[in-house]
């Protein structure tokens, strides 16, 4: 940006170097002068050779303007292509060259009009002939200061394209080792991925079944790229090389390939896992020609590869793949919607929101489960929704996938994504200072949430319906839970976390169980798992006689113009303790079934088995009070009252200035 009172001429002009040789007519005479040198060396005969020197002047050396041969003077590098080289720099040259005129007219016209006498004052009104030329004069001088900044805004895109090309040449494979790809694998690599084992296709059918699984239960969610798309993929693929397949192609096959296999896995040791990593070592072939910068391309294949490293932490870094796929988003500027004047495709509008809406919808998500913070926040972008065209299902159709995919349930995940982001950032990365009116504050965040609950199509699949409960129930916990923001939580808000927790697991838990996977649940489902059992912990801990004690919570006052506090979930007629015993029991459980993909989820599992074993202890000695006809009305004094003012997480190295109520030492 250029300061005040700067014009944009004045501020520093951007440098590139000329890359101009020798014109190839003076090159070629230099050559045959220096053989005529050698042949009058050779006979002994005495003549007087002219070896003429190219000066590099553009469009067209002195030389060949003497000779007529203005259109013939040209050469060609490794740099530009024959022909352009030249007439490139020569376009950027004058470019600058008018403009430098124009500027040096500006600053004398500008001199002529400050020449008069400063000191003394006027001795007659001017009359209004001499007014009017001042307004006009100032009239064209602000067009002219428009025209000349618009002027130098253009000369220097021209030079940005021209040092993104240079930069984006230090990552191609023929010139350096380091392409973009291998520095994106090195930055997101937490073990290798093994040699494919096999590169043989497999049979169709069980593509074609790979490939509908994905579309069922990821694509529905993360439409990134055009349906038709990978159809055109595997049909290319598997016609045996009759027509010409791009590597994107490849990728995106292959990818979806590896990430329907491992989402089916139910063990780390069994087929669904290693087929899955072996397709991912064929899709990691292409990555070099796939992952480079500056094309939508890149960020839908690493979409692709996010998911991917969403369901195996093992060997990617999920948190440092969406943010290359962030930072491309930002560099292309598809966190911009473009001026309605350039809106011209509509499908190419569409699938450039699509595009964003994916990244941000898998940045909010990783952000949140690994409280970091996010890549950009949401007043640095303005993208609509994508329109959502109406479609009908066809699951008809046989020996091959089906579709079109409805984008009903994208657009409900990237709503809730946009609730999210809304009070993340204001509860925990805007600010240390205490939130005025923080509970109304939370409630108004809950309500939007519930409003939007509310709004599920009936058509929507009972999988996709469950995998939003489960969703709504971990935001209603998280954002009810201690802040950077809300220090304090009442004792109603302990209350709500308390039944929203065990309704989480209620719900969480079956689908643990269930031996088909369904949706896209991944090992960040273990870390909400962790996140809201330790939320529960914290409450038991602190609050326990007054939750376990059966009366029904009365609601706080509601502020004047503020949303009414949330309502708990519905209960059944199970006593508080025992249901606090299954709903631990549920947590330990579904982080063992969790350990069996992800050896990160039994870590998890060791950490929470410390921090229940005090609260279960209690619960015991509680129930057998209670059965005796002795009501306890206090906690066991051997139970710790941890003061609940912070944050209760506990993933080292992540919010490590917010102490958690549990300190945790066995996380790494």
């Amino acid at each position: 940006m250029h300061r005040a009172g700067q014009s944009a001429a004045d501020t520093p002009l951007l440098r590139v170097s000329r890359p101009v040789s020798a014109c190839s007519r003076c090159e070629f005479n230099r050559s045959s002068a220096g053989k005529q040198r050698a042949n009058i060396v050779h006979t002994g005969r005495a003549a007087k050779i002219k070896i003429i020197k190219c000066d590099g002047k553009l469009p067209a050396c002195t030389a060949c303007e003497k000779s007529g041969r203005v259109k013939e003077c040209s050469s060609a590098n490794d740099q530009f292509a024959k022909g352009k080289e030249r007439s490139y720099v020569a376009s950027l040259e004058s470019r600058v060259e008018k403009l430098e005129k124009r500027l040096a007219y500006a600053k004398l016209r500008k001199a002529s009009v400050a020449m008069h006498d400063v000191d003394g004052l006027p001795t007659e009104l001017p009359d209004r002939k001499d007014s009017l030329a001042t307004i006009r004069a100032a009239i064209h001088g602000k067009a002219a200061r428009k025209r000349e900044a618009a002027d130098v805004n253009e000369l220097v895109s021209d030079f940005g394209f021209l040092t993104v090309h240079a930069t984006t040449r230090d990552f191609e494979a023929s010139t350096t080792n380091m392409t973009f790809a291998r520095l994106i694998l090195s930055a997101t690599t937490n073990d290798e991925v093994p040699e494919p084992r096999s590169l043989q296709l497999p049979q169709r059918f069980v593509a074609t079944t790979l490939v509908q699984y994905y579309l069922d239960n990821i694509f529905a969610l993360f439409p990134v790229f055009p349906e038709t798309a990978l159809f055109n993929a595997m049909d290319k693929i598997y016609q045996g090389g009759s027509q010409p397949v791009t590597d994107f192609e490849y990728w995106i096959f292959y990818m979806a390939l590896a990430i329907s296999s491992t989402a089916q896995s139910r063990s780390n040791t069994d087929a669904y896992y290693h087929e899955g990593v072996s397709w991912i070592g064929r899709a990691l072939t292409y990555a070099d020609e796939v992952l480079v910068p500056g094309y939508v391309s890149q960020i839908q294949a690493l979409v692709l590869f996010v998911q991917y490293a969403m369901l195996d932490p093992a060997h990617f870094d999920s948190w440092q793949l969406i943010g290359f796929a962030c930072r491309a988003i930002i560099d292309l500027g598809l966190h911009q919607d473009l001026p309605k004047e350039q809106q011209t495709d509509k499908n190419a509008v569409d699938m450039r929101r699509r595009v964003f809406y994916c990244v941000y919808t898998l940045d909010r998500s990783i952000s949140m489960v690994h409280a970091r913070a996010f890549a950009f926040t949401d007043d640095s972008s303005s993208v609509a929704y994508p329109s959502m065209p109406v479609t009908v299902l066809n699951r008809d159709r046989k020996d091959s996938v089906s579709g079109p995919q409805s984008m009903e349930t994208a657009h409900l995940l990237w709503q809730l994504r946009r609730a999210q982001s809304s009070w993340y950032q204001e509860l925990f990365q805007s600010s240390r200072e205490p939130l005025p009116q923080g509970s109304n504050y939370i409630w108004r965040m809950c309500q939007e949430m519930r409003e939007w609950s509310d709004s599920f199509p009936d058509s929507l699949p009972i999988v996709f319906k469950d995998y939003f409960d489960l969703e709504l129930l971990y935001s209603y916990v998280y954002c009810l839970a201690p802040s950077c923001r809300v220090h304090v939580v009442s004792d109603y808000a302990k209350g709500l976390i308390f039944e929203y927790a065990i309704a989480y697991m209620q719900k969480i838990f079956p689908i643990s169980q269930d031996p088909i996977n369904t949706a896209f649940y991944t090992y960040h489902d273990a870390l909400r798992v962790y996140f809201v059992g330790s939320q529960l912990m914290a409450v038991l801990s602190n609050n326990q006689d007054q939750l376990l004690s059966g009366i029904a919570m009365s609601y706080p006052p509601a502020g004047i113009g503020s949303p009414p506090p949330m309502p708990p979930p519905s209960i059944n007629g199970t006593d508080s303790t025992n249901r606090s015993l299954n709903c631990i029991h549920h947590i330990k459980e579904t982080l063992r079934t969790f350990g069996q993909r992800w050896e990160d989820s039994k870590a998890l599992l060791s950490s929470f088995e410390a921090q229940a074993e005090p609260v279960i202890a209690s619960l015991y000695m509680r129930k057998q009070l209670t059965k005796d006809g002795s009501p306890a009305r206090h906690s066991p004094p051997y139970l710790q009252q941890a003061g609940y003012d912070q944050r209760v997480y506990h993933i080292k190295n992540e919010w490590a200035d917010v102490n958690p109520v549990f300190n945790n030492q066995n996380m790494h």
